[in-house]
């Protein structure tokens, strides 16, 4: 690694291959995978129908840019519009960079309404991504740290609180855009009350601006439904997709329904990469899997199944506060800082992390069998026990 920016921290194991939800590392060693890469190979590793359609696909076409129609992503746009309620789709390479797609199309709205300052209101503890603009949406000092001047035009509000909400946006005429996730991922899988989502959807429409909800980790199932925002029957102007889109092939996608749909026009904005013939194969069959072997229905079970396991065999631990889940986003919060046992769960051969130093996350694939979900609940609740 001696090459290598010192970008991560990294865990001392290398894998070589995958199956489903299990990885061998270099000396042979199995792990069960209940991470997936943070929510990206929701399909398990080396799912044969994913491979088929990318191997069929870059024996086609890889590569043309978007200077040409490309079929493919024509096909894809269409299906992802008819699941999601939108109308159009801006197609990237990531979670940040569809991030940034959409505070882009935020911006362009209000400069449309002659705003020259636009700001959008972000959560405290969101994540949006990595670049400068995403970067000042999310809601992590220790991320921003040394990044400054961070881009003005973002004001923080407290997740889960639409009176302190409604405050930010009589206090500031030029607000064009509420931007949050449906469920804060790297805050610890936290969950917000089931009216908060209808409230910002009804707080936006009446004050005529944009709502946009980042569902790059939530997005493509994992939820138990296509999209989490579904758990309350509301839908975004703009909604964003990355992680679980192409199972590991990288691909990102912002979407737009109404006005917001129709502001990009050409040389706006692009992407050389984004939407590659290749990538939109890819995405297309993760579609397809997911609806053909039913697997929105199972998240919602398996991940029942996890937490309901967890929470009875971790009755009367003093070091857990909370099990929380939506589908198989999960979140385990404890009392202390539990950093420590991403490494120990290294050794017990599963995969997980641990955000904001005291949530244990879990984010398994979609295809775990009944077996492997109780292999999980088992080694996660031997590492607590055995650390408490």
């Amino acid at each position: 690694m001696r090459h290598l920016m010192s970008s991560y921290g990294r865990l001392p194991v290398q894998f070589n291959h995958g199956i489903g939800a299990w990885l061998w590392d270099s000396k042979n060693n199995k792990y069960i995978d209940a991470l997936c890469g943070i929510a990206v190979t929701g399909l398990g590793h080396s799912n044969p129908e994913i491979n088929a359609s990318i191997i069929d696909q870059v024996q086609k076409l890889t590569h043309v840019s978007n200077l040409y129609q490309i079929r493919e992503q024509e096909e894809l746009a269409e299906k992802m519009c008819a699941l999601s309620r939108m109308e159009n789709v801006f197609f990237c390479n990531s979670g940040s960079e569809a991030n940034e797609a959409a505070i882009k199309l935020a911006r362009l709205f209000g400069y449309k309404k002659g705003i020259l300052n636009p700001c959008i209101i972000v959560m405290e503890n969101a994540w949006h991504g990595r670049t400068i603009a995403t970067l000042s949406a999310t809601g992590s000092s220790a991320a921003q740290q040394g990044f400054g001047p961070l881009v003005p035009g973002f004001l923080r509000v407290p997740f889960n609180n639409t009176n302190k909400l409604n405050e930010a946006i009589s206090a500031n005429r030029d607000v064009i855009a509420v931007m949050l996730e449906p469920v804060q991922g790297e805050a610890g899988i936290k969950i917000p009350s089931k009216d908060f989502l209808p409230k910002v959807r009804s707080i936006c429409d009446k004050n005529g601006i944009l709502m946009i909800l980042d569902e790059v980790q939530t997005g493509m199932g994992r939820s138990g439904k296509w999209f989490s925002h579904e758990h309350t029957q509301t839908s975004p102007d703009i909604l964003t997709l990355a992680k679980g889109l192409g199972n590991g092939f990288p691909i990102g996608a912002c979407l737009a329904r109404g006005e917001a749909s129709k502001l990009f026009s050409p040389g706006s904005h692009g992407s050389t990469f984004g939407g590659n013939p290749l990538g939109c194969a890819a995405a297309k069959a993760v579609f397809n899997v997911i609806a053909k072997d039913n697997l929105i229905d199972r998240a919602d079970t398996l991940g029942e199944t996890i937490s309901s396991n967890l929470i009875k065999k971790l009755e009367g631990n003093k070091k857990i506060k909370e099990v929380r889940n939506q589908g198989l986003l999960i979140g385990i919060e404890m009392v202390v800082d539990c950093s420590h046992l991403v490494t120990e769960a290294l050794r017990e051969n599963i995969l997980l992390n641990v955000t904001g130093g005291n949530t244990i996350r879990l984010l398994p694939p979609l295809i775990l069998s009944d077996q492997e979900a109780e292999i999980i609940s088992k080694k996660v609740c031997k590492i607590i026990s055995d650390f408490s």
